[in-house]
């Protein structure tokens, strides 16, 4: 999952950019998408779509062991297909940090124009990044950052304390008339930094609401077994709330399950990713299931966007710089029954 600091700490927001699936989705004031029929890799890409000189990108990630990981790297392939001055040169993912600096340096060895990658490890994979970036190739750090800015030219990611942000946001709104309303946090692993930011999000978003007090968290981290047995044990423990907020569609799905067995349905529920499972319970709008907030994994899409304009030595369409942005953080939209259909093709399994 992501690793990625604070978003008032690292990244550019931009309120103007389009905010359809696919596209760079940035600091936007508003949830509502513009009306589209299109699935994420068939979006308005980020440079000029015609075709240009031909670019080789490679493209390094971390073992596929999680939905919205594979769903990365799906983004990512399928982006690379729209163009016919595309070449991707694809490892294939590993969480041993040792293999995948060793993939990333056959990717240099081999050449290629740009470098995406994201890493298994952020701070370890740093110095391969710097080695890239010294042999002229840019480097698109996607998501879990370098621990220096000169391992990459561009960063791009999601916002975690965002998610946090609005699913408290979300919650707060639909509970403000309610006296004494108590809610409940599922999180995710406790020692990773975006879950720290994702607590923190929310727990900030719920100052703004002085009729509501959290008043149980537990961690999970982010399996469906993890998050069944840690819902079963919030629900036994808490006999009333009125909402939930789970960090994970993964684990969300264990969530729903315990949810299930304990016959309990006098509270709402917000998930966090954006799994297709998610979209379609909210769609259906038979569970307690009313939301989710997206960590879209369409960033791949744009990291291939991305590299394609730094290899033609291109800007991002829409904007009057001639050179593509040092960082790009993503917005963290709240998908609900009202707006779930124009999400629902960037949903991940």
């Amino acid at each position: 999952m992501p690793q990625i600091p604070a978003p008032s700490r690292r990244g550019l927001l931009f309120g103007t950019a389009a905010v359809s699936a696919g596209a760079l989705l940035t600091a936007c004031t508003s949830n509502e998408p513009k009306k589209s029929d299109d699935a994420a890799a068939d979006n308005a890409p980020v440079a000029d779509d015609k075709p240009g000189k031909a670019v080789t990108i490679g493209f390094a990630g971390p073992q596929a062991d999680h939905g919205w990981l594979n769903a990365i790297n799906q983004n990512a392939k399928s982006r690379a297909e729209k163009y016919s001055d595309v070449t991707l040169e694809i490892t294939e993912g590993s969480n041993d940090t040792a293999a995948q600096i060793g993939q990333v340096q056959t990717l240099i060895n081999k050449k290629v124009d740009v470098l995406v990658i994201l890493p298994a490890d952020g701070k370890a994979l740093t110095q391969v990044g710097l080695q890239a970036m010294k042999a002229n190739i840019p480097v698109v750090n996607l998501d879990r950052i370098f621990a220096s800015p000169q391992a990459y030219r561009c960063w791009i990611g999601g916002d975690n304390y965002g998610m946090g942000l609005n699913a408290g946001n979300y919650i707060g709104e639909q509970l403000k008339d309610k006296p004494d309303a108590k809610v409940i946090e599922l999180a995710g692993l406790d020692n990773l930094e975006l879950t720290k930011q994702r607590t923190q999000g929310f727990d900030d978003a719920l100052k703004n609401f002085p009729n509501i007090r959290k008043v149980a968290r537990q961690a999970a981290d982010f399996t469906v077994e993890s998050g069944q047995a840690k819902m079963a044990q919030l629900l036994q423990a808490q006999s009333q709330f009125d909402a939930l907020w789970n960090h994970d569609d993964d684990q969300g799905v264990g969530a729903l399950r315990a949810i299930a067995q304990a016959g309990r349905d006098d509270f709402l529920m917000v998930g966090g990713a954006g799994a297709k499972s998610a979209m379609d319970a909210i769609k259906a709008g038979d569970s307690v299931l009313k939301a989710t907030v997206l960590y879209p994994p369409t960033m791949a899409a744009s990291a291939i966007d991305l590299a394609r304009a730094l290899g033609q030595g291109k800007g991002v369409s829409g904007m009057a710089e001639l050179e593509i942005p040092a960082s790009l953080t993503l917005y963290s939209a709240v998908v609900t029954k009202d707006n779930v259909d124009e999400y629902l093709p960037t949903g991940f399994n």
